[in-house]
């Protein structure tokens, strides 16, 4: 098993891999791509602590998150890929997925949340959906985040234990310790299915988070072929003079209490 990585060196490789993401950015922009993420694993494997190192540095207005709640009961009659193709980017534009079309292929599968029918239908139509988005020419990437049995039980234990992290969890996470075997079963058949030459499925060992991060980022940057490119030289301008304007007196505000003095 690889030794974890010190605070010290993750902070340093990850500040460095956050610079090149903001070169990626300034690529994907200027050539027009169009770059879709997928994160799906365990839960509390991670994904969501990769997602924000990923969007860290990066400019929101054209990367985005896309982590959707579930369906509605309209978009319950809808085709399962519709909602989704809501969230694909347009030029220039980065869309990671926090969760996906795959949640068919895991939870709803494994709780009963769709049928027998519609979980093969969806086996059968994801590997086309796919090499259609591929076809048209966005630029796709699928990570699933591995973890074991017990480094997710841990996980769950602290999150229970820490009032600030209580939210992530839900009664259905707590119910995937007991459907562990279930839940591996449905991702071995999803991989059988839907590892594409087009858009191969790449697995991250997220015992250790940092080592995670690193290795995900990395290895998504080695995958497209971006180059820096040359920004606008920006100088700030010289202040015009006084033209006479006076700020009205503070106590005309509502001013915010200064709280931090009473810090000690």
């Amino acid at each position: 098993m690889a030794k974890k990585l010190t605070r010290e060196v993750y902070e340093r490789a990850i500040l460095d891999l956050q610079a090149e993401l903001v070169k990626l950015q300034e690529w994907v922009k200027a050539e027009g791509q169009r770059l879709v993420v997928v994160f799906e694993g365990r839960d509390a494997a991670g994904k969501g602590g990769a997602i924000k190192r990923v969007t860290e540095y990066l400019n929101p207005r054209t990367a985005r998150i896309a982590a959707l709640p579930k369906p509605t009961e309209r978009e319950r009659t809808q085709w399962y890929f519709q909602r989704y193709v809501a969230e694909l980017p347009a030029a220039g534009e980065i869309v990671l997925f926090d969760r996906s079309w795959y949640n068919r292929a895991g939870v709803e599968h494994v709780m009963g949340f769709c049928t027998p029918e519609e979980y093969e239908r969806f086996l059968h139509q994801c590997p086309v959906f796919e090499r259609l988005l591929v076809e048209d020419g966005v630029l796709l990437r699928k990570y699933w985040f591995s973890v074991g049995d017990a480094e997710q039980e841990r996980r769950f234990r602290a999150r229970l234990a820490d009032p600030m992290r209580r939210w992530k969890l839900s009664p259905m996470d707590l119910e995937s310790l007991t459907r562990w075997e279930d839940y591996s079963r449905a991702k071995d058949r999803m991989m059988a299915h839907t590892d594409l030459p087009e858009a191969p499925w790449y697995e991250v060992d997220a015992d250790d988070k940092r080592r995670a991060r690193v290795n995900m980022i990395g290895h998504l940057l080695s995958t497209i072929p971006y180059r820096e490119v040359d920004s606008p030289r920006l100088r700030l301008p010289e202040r015009p003079p006084s033209t006479g304007y006076a700020r009205p007196p503070r106590h005309a505000s509502h001013l915010v209490p200064d709280l931090a003095a009473e810090l000690r």
